[in-house]
Protein backbone atom coordinates (compact mmCIF):
# COMPACT_ATOMS: atom_id res chain seq x y z
CA UNK A 1 0.00 0.00 0.00
CA UNK A 2 2.89 2.29 0.32
CA UNK A 3 4.49 1.46 -2.65
CA UNK A 4 1.15 2.78 -4.24
CA UNK A 5 1.27 5.89 -2.42
CA UNK A 6 4.22 6.50 -3.53
CA UNK A 7 3.69 5.96 -7.05
CA UNK A 8 0.52 8.22 -7.03
CA UNK A 9 3.00 10.98 -6.15
CA UNK A 10 4.85 10.57 -9.55
CA UNK A 11 2.79 12.60 -11.45
CA UNK A 12 3.38 15.73 -9.27
CA UNK A 13 7.04 15.00 -8.99
CA UNK A 14 7.20 15.33 -12.57
CA UNK A 15 5.24 18.26 -12.67
CA UNK A 16 7.49 20.37 -10.08
CA UNK A 17 10.22 19.71 -12.03
CA UNK A 18 9.05 20.31 -15.14
CA UNK A 19 7.26 23.56 -14.30
CA UNK A 20 9.54 24.92 -11.25
CA UNK A 21 12.96 23.69 -10.82
CA UNK A 22 13.52 23.55 -14.45
CA UNK A 23 12.16 27.36 -15.38
CA UNK A 24 13.81 28.07 -11.64
CA UNK A 25 17.67 26.82 -13.06
CA UNK A 26 17.02 28.67 -16.40
CA UNK A 27 16.41 31.95 -14.59
CA UNK A 28 19.36 31.11 -11.85
CA UNK A 29 21.57 30.32 -15.45
CA UNK A 30 20.39 33.75 -17.31
CA UNK A 31 20.95 36.23 -14.28
CA UNK A 32 24.44 35.24 -13.63
CA UNK A 33 25.72 35.23 -17.45
CA UNK A 34 26.03 37.66 -19.67
CA UNK A 35 24.46 37.66 -23.80
CA UNK A 36 28.01 35.56 -24.82
CA UNK A 37 26.99 32.88 -22.24
CA UNK A 38 29.83 34.08 -19.29
CA UNK A 39 29.71 34.00 -15.39
CA UNK A 40 28.87 37.45 -14.41
CA UNK A 41 27.56 39.35 -11.24
CA UNK A 42 26.85 42.67 -13.76
CA UNK A 43 23.14 41.78 -13.60
CA UNK A 44 22.37 41.10 -10.10
CA UNK A 45 24.79 44.71 -9.14
CA UNK A 46 22.98 46.85 -11.47
CA UNK A 47 19.78 45.87 -9.80
CA UNK A 48 20.53 48.90 -7.07
CA UNK A 49 20.03 50.98 -9.62
CA UNK A 50 16.22 50.39 -9.46
CA UNK A 51 15.76 50.50 -5.32
CA UNK A 52 13.17 52.97 -5.79
CA UNK A 53 11.23 50.84 -8.20
CA UNK A 54 11.76 47.83 -5.53
CA UNK A 55 11.16 50.27 -2.42
CA UNK A 56 7.78 51.75 -4.28
CA UNK A 57 6.36 48.04 -4.92
CA UNK A 58 6.95 47.03 -1.08
CA UNK A 59 5.26 50.20 0.10
CA UNK A 60 2.53 49.65 -1.93
CA UNK A 61 1.88 46.09 -1.30
CA UNK A 62 2.06 46.75 2.42
CA UNK A 63 -0.58 49.46 1.95
CA UNK A 64 -2.96 47.10 0.14
CA UNK A 65 -2.15 44.23 2.62
CA UNK A 66 -3.02 46.16 5.39
CA UNK A 67 -6.24 47.72 3.86
CA UNK A 68 -7.40 44.03 2.59
CA UNK A 69 -6.78 43.41 6.61
CA UNK A 70 -8.85 45.81 8.05
CA UNK A 71 -11.78 45.04 5.61
CA UNK A 72 -11.16 41.21 5.66
CA UNK A 73 -11.47 40.95 9.37
CA UNK A 74 -14.74 42.00 10.04
CA UNK A 75 -16.27 40.45 7.00
CA UNK A 76 -14.44 37.00 8.01
CA UNK A 77 -16.33 37.21 11.33
CA UNK A 78 -19.63 38.22 9.83
CA UNK A 79 -20.27 35.36 7.49
CA UNK A 80 -18.51 33.33 10.14
CA UNK A 81 -21.86 33.62 12.99
CA UNK A 82 -23.94 33.36 9.96
CA UNK A 83 -25.42 30.31 9.53
CA UNK A 84 -24.42 27.55 7.31
CA UNK A 85 -27.07 28.11 4.53
CA UNK A 86 -26.26 31.77 4.74
CA UNK A 87 -22.98 31.34 5.17
CA UNK A 88 -22.60 29.74 1.49
CA UNK A 89 -24.62 32.46 -0.37
CA UNK A 90 -22.29 35.43 1.26
CA UNK A 91 -19.35 33.46 0.27
CA UNK A 92 -20.67 33.31 -3.56
CA UNK A 93 -21.38 36.96 -3.26
CA UNK A 94 -17.65 37.52 -2.39
CA UNK A 95 -15.98 35.49 -4.72
CA UNK A 96 -18.42 36.84 -7.30
CA UNK A 97 -15.46 39.52 -9.10
CA UNK A 98 -13.34 36.55 -9.13
CA UNK A 99 -15.39 35.01 -11.94
CA UNK A 100 -14.96 37.97 -14.38
CA UNK A 101 -11.45 38.05 -16.10
CA UNK A 102 -8.97 39.88 -13.79
CA UNK A 103 -7.88 41.92 -16.75
CA UNK A 104 -11.34 43.10 -17.05
CA UNK A 105 -11.99 43.80 -13.61
CA UNK A 106 -8.83 45.88 -13.65
CA UNK A 107 -10.12 48.04 -16.45
CA UNK A 108 -13.71 48.49 -15.41
CA UNK A 109 -11.57 50.56 -12.70
CA UNK A 110 -10.25 52.95 -15.86
CA UNK A 111 -13.18 54.23 -16.93
CA UNK A 112 -14.97 54.48 -12.96
CA UNK A 113 -11.64 56.61 -11.84
CA UNK A 114 -11.53 58.91 -15.10
CA UNK A 115 -11.70 62.57 -14.87
CA UNK A 116 -15.28 61.91 -16.86
CA UNK A 117 -15.93 58.72 -15.09
CA UNK A 118 -19.37 57.92 -12.47
CA UNK A 119 -16.77 58.39 -9.48
CA UNK A 120 -16.14 62.01 -10.62
CA UNK A 121 -19.26 62.48 -11.78
CA UNK A 122 -21.09 61.63 -7.92
CA UNK A 123 -18.54 63.93 -6.77
CA UNK A 124 -19.46 66.91 -8.94
CA UNK A 125 -22.93 66.34 -7.95
CA UNK A 126 -21.77 67.48 -4.40
CA UNK A 127 -19.64 70.24 -5.79
CA UNK A 128 -16.60 68.36 -5.11
CA UNK A 129 -13.74 67.47 -8.31
CA UNK A 130 -13.20 66.59 -10.88
CA UNK A 131 -10.21 65.06 -9.47
CA UNK A 132 -7.25 63.03 -11.43
CA UNK A 133 -7.28 59.44 -9.65
CA UNK A 134 -6.23 57.76 -12.07
CA UNK A 135 -2.80 57.09 -13.35
CA UNK A 136 -1.67 57.60 -9.50
CA UNK A 137 -0.26 55.38 -6.76
CA UNK A 138 -3.75 55.66 -5.06
CA UNK A 139 -5.52 53.73 -7.94
CA UNK A 140 -2.95 50.97 -8.01
CA UNK A 141 -3.38 50.35 -4.18
CA UNK A 142 -7.71 50.31 -5.13
CA UNK A 143 -6.94 48.22 -7.41
CA UNK A 144 -4.64 45.62 -5.40
CA UNK A 145 -7.33 45.94 -2.66
CA UNK A 146 -10.40 45.17 -5.19
CA UNK A 147 -8.69 42.39 -7.09
CA UNK A 148 -6.85 40.36 -4.05
CA UNK A 149 -9.67 41.11 -0.98
CA UNK A 150 -11.22 38.20 -1.35
CA UNK A 151 -8.27 35.97 -1.00
CA UNK A 152 -7.98 37.79 2.81
CA UNK A 153 -11.28 36.99 3.21
CA UNK A 154 -11.45 33.57 2.80
CA UNK A 155 -8.58 31.94 5.07
CA UNK A 156 -9.92 34.63 7.75
CA UNK A 157 -13.54 32.65 7.32
CA UNK A 158 -12.21 29.59 7.55
CA UNK A 159 -9.95 30.58 10.81
CA UNK A 160 -12.92 32.38 12.57
CA UNK A 161 -15.46 29.40 11.79
CA UNK A 162 -13.39 27.37 13.99
CA UNK A 163 -12.97 29.57 16.91
CA UNK A 164 -15.86 28.56 19.89
CA UNK A 165 -18.03 31.10 20.19
CA UNK A 166 -18.28 30.35 23.93
CA UNK A 167 -14.75 31.58 24.10
CA UNK A 168 -16.28 35.02 23.22
CA UNK A 169 -19.08 34.81 25.22
CA UNK A 170 -17.15 33.96 28.41
CA UNK A 171 -14.75 36.58 28.38
CA UNK A 172 -17.31 39.18 27.85
CA UNK A 173 -18.91 37.64 30.78
CA UNK A 174 -15.75 38.16 32.93
CA UNK A 175 -15.93 41.51 31.97
CA UNK A 176 -13.64 42.31 28.86
CA UNK A 177 -15.57 45.11 26.05
CA UNK A 178 -15.73 44.47 23.25
CA UNK A 179 -11.57 45.70 22.14
CA UNK A 180 -10.09 43.44 25.43
CA UNK A 181 -12.20 40.70 23.85
CA UNK A 182 -10.96 41.15 19.80
CA UNK A 183 -7.34 41.72 21.19
CA UNK A 184 -6.93 39.08 24.05
CA UNK A 185 -9.55 36.35 22.09
CA UNK A 186 -10.32 36.23 18.31
CA UNK A 187 -6.68 38.41 16.73
CA UNK A 188 -4.97 35.80 18.55
CA UNK A 189 -7.11 32.77 17.41
CA UNK A 190 -6.57 33.99 13.83
CA UNK A 191 -3.38 34.51 13.44
CA UNK A 192 -3.16 31.43 10.82
CA UNK A 193 -6.15 33.16 8.83
CA UNK A 194 -4.10 36.37 9.13
CA UNK A 195 -0.59 35.02 8.29
CA UNK A 196 -2.04 32.54 5.09
CA UNK A 197 -4.39 35.90 4.33
CA UNK A 198 -1.24 37.95 4.30
CA UNK A 199 0.76 36.02 2.52
CA UNK A 200 -1.50 35.30 -0.88
CA UNK A 201 -2.41 39.05 -1.00
CA UNK A 202 1.20 40.57 -0.35
CA UNK A 203 2.84 37.97 -2.97
CA UNK A 204 0.96 39.26 -5.83
CA UNK A 205 0.54 42.50 -5.25
CA UNK A 206 4.53 42.87 -4.86
CA UNK A 207 4.80 41.47 -8.16
CA UNK A 208 1.54 42.70 -10.37
CA UNK A 209 1.98 44.62 -13.51
CA UNK A 210 -0.97 44.48 -14.75
CA UNK A 211 -2.81 46.62 -12.02
CA UNK A 212 -0.08 49.35 -12.41
CA UNK A 213 0.11 49.44 -15.51
CA UNK A 214 -3.65 50.29 -15.87
CA UNK A 215 -4.36 51.98 -13.21
CA UNK A 216 -0.82 53.55 -12.44
CA UNK A 217 0.47 54.63 -15.78
CA UNK A 218 4.43 55.17 -16.75
CA UNK A 219 4.56 57.44 -13.09
CA UNK A 220 4.19 54.32 -10.92
CA UNK A 221 6.45 51.47 -12.45
CA UNK A 222 6.65 48.61 -9.90
CA UNK A 223 8.69 45.22 -10.08
CA UNK A 224 6.36 43.16 -12.34
CA UNK A 225 6.80 46.49 -15.07
CA UNK A 226 10.32 46.27 -14.67
CA UNK A 227 10.74 42.58 -15.53
CA UNK A 228 8.09 42.86 -18.08
CA UNK A 229 10.41 45.24 -19.49
CA UNK A 230 13.52 43.27 -19.82
CA UNK A 231 11.06 40.46 -21.79
CA UNK A 232 8.90 42.12 -23.72
CA UNK A 233 9.77 45.95 -24.22
CA UNK A 234 11.93 47.57 -25.70
CA UNK A 235 15.12 47.17 -23.43
CA UNK A 236 14.70 43.65 -23.73
CA UNK A 237 17.38 42.11 -21.56
CA UNK A 238 16.71 39.14 -20.46
CA UNK A 239 19.55 38.52 -17.87
CA UNK A 240 18.57 41.66 -15.93
CA UNK A 241 15.37 40.47 -15.74
CA UNK A 242 16.42 36.81 -14.63
CA UNK A 243 18.49 38.84 -12.03
CA UNK A 244 15.29 40.95 -11.06
CA UNK A 245 12.82 37.52 -10.63
CA UNK A 246 15.88 36.00 -8.39
CA UNK A 247 15.99 39.20 -6.09
CA UNK A 248 12.07 39.51 -5.86
CA UNK A 249 11.85 35.33 -5.74
CA UNK A 250 14.55 35.42 -2.58
CA UNK A 251 12.44 38.57 -0.99
CA UNK A 252 9.03 36.67 -1.32
CA UNK A 253 10.41 33.85 0.11
CA UNK A 254 11.76 35.74 3.10
CA UNK A 255 8.40 37.22 3.71
CA UNK A 256 6.52 33.89 3.53
CA UNK A 257 9.69 32.32 5.87
CA UNK A 258 9.25 35.13 8.66
CA UNK A 259 4.91 34.97 8.55
CA UNK A 260 5.52 30.92 8.79
CA UNK A 261 8.22 31.56 11.78
CA UNK A 262 5.87 34.18 13.67
CA UNK A 263 2.80 31.36 13.08
CA UNK A 264 5.04 28.57 14.08
CA UNK A 265 5.55 30.62 17.18
CA UNK A 266 1.75 31.28 18.02
CA UNK A 267 1.18 27.35 17.25
CA UNK A 268 3.61 26.39 20.29
CA UNK A 269 2.13 29.09 22.32
CA UNK A 270 -0.95 27.65 21.70
CA UNK A 271 0.24 24.08 22.62
CA UNK A 272 1.67 25.49 26.09
CA UNK A 273 -1.58 26.96 26.94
Amino acid sequence: MKIYDKKLAYPYFVWMVLFTVVPLFIVVYYAMTDAEGNFTLNNLTSISGYGSVFARSLLLALIATVICLIIAFPVGYFLSRLRVNKQHIMLMLVMLPMWMNFLLRTYAWMGLLSVNGPVNTLLGFIGLGPYTMLNTSGAVVLGMVYNYVPYMILPLYTSMTKIDQSLVEAAQDLGANTTKTLLRVLIPMSVPGISTGITMVFVPSVSTFIISRMLGGGGNLLIGDLIDLQFLGNAYNPHLGSAISLVLMVLILLCMSILNQFNSDEDREGMLL
